[in-house]
């Protein structure tokens, strides 16, 4: 049995007919942005089925893919959305989030329109011509920053090409975007498809068993270890892995740190949570990496912010243990592989090591570690100094509840969270900082309220990152999304200014008084938000924020708070060192002293 159907028609049914391992829908949907090379056969495709397969219109197609991404990484892979753009510099403003979603290996299905495949109208509107290659589009800048790459130049190419893409989207392993550039002549076209075709499948989350001689090389590893320190990553999260990790770590007495893309694994008052590692990391989790003698990682990618540029294990004996569902991931640096999904890893491993355990960490690291921090984040007495962003997240923190998820992205605020944000259960913050890509924020915070619902949707956001990509307020405001946006206004780029201080150079083009612009920036935040839909509020002092936060249940739509910030204090405490180079040449003595530090932290990590 066959049904005649348009290629665009063929593919939005396969994608509705896809399922996850709960019995959901696998796409929530599909967001848009209609241009003549989508506008036609997609758009008459998506309309057809509106109530079923819902269509989110953006206002810019990167961030509207962020929200898609951002909703795939708060539900823990288990479910995506689409993403279709026309042809041109459409397509092309979604490769960045191509990349966001590549680094932090979560799925999302771009399908940006193409060139004709007939070439009859050749070179159509926005085609960009390759003068020694007639078959390249500016579809194939996808081709790096997608697990998963075709091009629909036939209506039947699907019938292999989609298949692909679900196993690529639906994969513990190989789990990243996925382009299919879909020509728009193709789009139009009709094909007798199987009805078969458009049967429900069922995507179930396959979970990988360790090799039996890794898993008894990595348990008589760790029996061997006096002191090992377990690193929770992402992929903890990914796994539902969450109450094996803490199973697995009060079982052995092992203590745990985590990265940005791992906190929450395990509440952050738990006894062995040591707490953020690396670069924005807690003294506790980094002076105990620094001296143990086993590292087993656990879903992370061992990013150079997670190891402070390979700096941080200083223990010569050191043995570094790879838990990782990927094999790239788990034979990084020399690392002793285990190949596994993390929660089937984590409960066999277990079974191997049996009753053995470690001598678990003093409590005294974790309450000298708060006892310096958390007058940072106290209420300051209102004054006409500044506040700093320390103070902005303790308001914050004081206002949110056990369902509240604290989310981010770039700038100043990921390493203030990471070191002081105090997450009580899994799912509880949700960072970007694979890519570290400003103007996540405000569509991941779309993103990640329609992942959760019901729970409680707080933005940290600079105001460096709010004017690279605010327009999604508008279709916030439009679809009615509950959340909070607190955007701290510290005149510019501050973390980039403080980077840039600290490698002696002079503070330039980073903040606005440092530009050569000649009128300085006036900018109105809380008006302009306003003007896109939303309720805004510009606040003065932590107590006024504290007000304006104890608002946010009764306010509909976005709700956004504008606060002026210090730019220069961060939390002293912790942190480690990062590789930043610094110039070998300068007429500057403040840049030959940073010279001169920088080769000597490169020797001694060397020896």
């Amino acid at each position: 049995m066959t049904i005649r159907l348009t290629a665009a028609q063929a593919m939005v049914r396969y994608l509705m007919a896809q399922m996850n391992a709960d019995g959901d829908p696998y796409f929530a949907g599909m967001w848009a942005i209609f241009g003549h090379g989508n506008v036609s056969a997609m758009g008459e495709a998506l309309h057809a089925v509106r109530d079923e397969f819902p269509t989110y219109r953006g206002q810019n197609e990167q961030s509207m893919a962020h929200s898609a991404i951002a909703y795939a990484k708060q539900l823990g892979r288990k479910r995506a959305m689409a993403v279709t753009s026309s042809i041109g510099p459409g397509a092309l403003n979604m490769v960045t989030a191509a990349a966001l979603a590549h680094v932090n290996r979560l799925p999302v299905l771009f399908i940006p329109g193409d060139i004709f495949a007939s070439r009859r109208p050749d070179p159509v509107l926005q085609q960009v011509e390759h003068f020694n290659d007639g078959t390249i589009s500016v579809n194939d800048a996808f081709k790096s920053v997608s697990r998963y790459f075709d091009r629909i130049m036939r209506p039947e190419q699907l019938l292999t090409a989609l298949p692909r893409a679900m196993a690529t989207l639906t994969d513990q392993a190989d789990c990243g975007p996925v382009t299919l550039a879909f020509c728009q002549d193709v789009q139009a076209e009709a094909f007798d498809w199987p009805e078969a075709f458009f049967a429900k499948k069922i995507w179930g989350q396959r979970r990988i068993r360790p090799d039996e001689n890794e898993l008894a090389a990595v348990a008589e590893a760790i029996r061997q270890a006096k002191s090992p320190v377990i690193i929770a990553g992402g992929g903890v999260l990914f796994s539902d892995a969450t109450e094996a990790l803490i199973s697995f770590a009060e079982k052995h007495q092992i203590p745990v740190v985590e990265t940005q893309a791992g906190k929450s694994s395990i509440p952050w008052d738990h006894p062995l949570n040591l707490g953020p590692v690396g670069v924005t990391g807690a003294t506790p989790a980094n002076s105990t990496c620094e001296t143990a003698d086993l590292i087993l990682g656990v879903g992370t990618r061992f990013q150079d912010f997670t190891t402070g540029s390979w700096g941080l294990f200083k223990n010569p004996d050191r043995k570094l243990i790879s838990l990782n569902v990927a094999a790239y991931d788990a034979v990084k640096h020399g690392a002793v592989p285990l190949q596994c999904d993390a929660r089937t890893g984590l409960n066999e491993l277990s079974a191997a090591l049996g009753d053995h355990t470690k001598t678990p960490p003093p409590a005294s690291l974790k309450a000298d570690w708060f006892a310096v921090v958390d007058p940072l984040t106290a209420a300051p007495s209102d004054g006409n100094v500044l506040p700093t962003d320390q103070h902005v997240v303790g308001a914050v923190q004081r206002a949110a509840g056990p369902d509240t998820v604290i989310m981010c992205a770039a700038g100043s605020m990921p390493g203030e969270l990471h070191k002081l944000w105090k997450a009580p259960r899994a799912h509880a913050y949700h960072m970007e900082y694979g890519f570290s890509c400003m103007g996540y924020e405000v569509g991941g915070a779309i993103g990640v309220k329609l992942a959760n619902p019901d729970r409680d949707v707080i933005c940290m956001i600079g105001d460096g990152s709010y004017l690279m990509m605010n327009s999604e307020m508008v279709t916030a405001a439009m679809m009615g999304i509950n959340f909070t946006i607190v955007i701290t206004d510290n005149s510019g780029y501050g973390c980039i200014n403080r980077l840039q201080m600290a490698t002696g150079g002079e503070q330039f083009n980073n903040l606005f008084e440092h530009t050569h612009q000649k009128n300085p920036a006036q900018i109105d935040y809380a008006a302009h938000a306003a003007s896109m839909g939303a309720t805004a509020v510009q606040v003065r002092k932590i107590s006024e924020l504290e007000d304006a936060l104890a608002k946010s249940s009764s306010i509909s739509g976005p709700y956004v708070i504008v606060i002026e910030t210090d730019p220069y204090p961060t939390t002293p405490d912790g942190g480690h060192w990062w590789d930043v180079a610094v110039p070998e040449v300068s007429i500057r003595d403040e840049v030959n002293q940073a010279r001169a530090s920088y080769e000597k932290a490169l020797k001694e990590r060397a020896e």
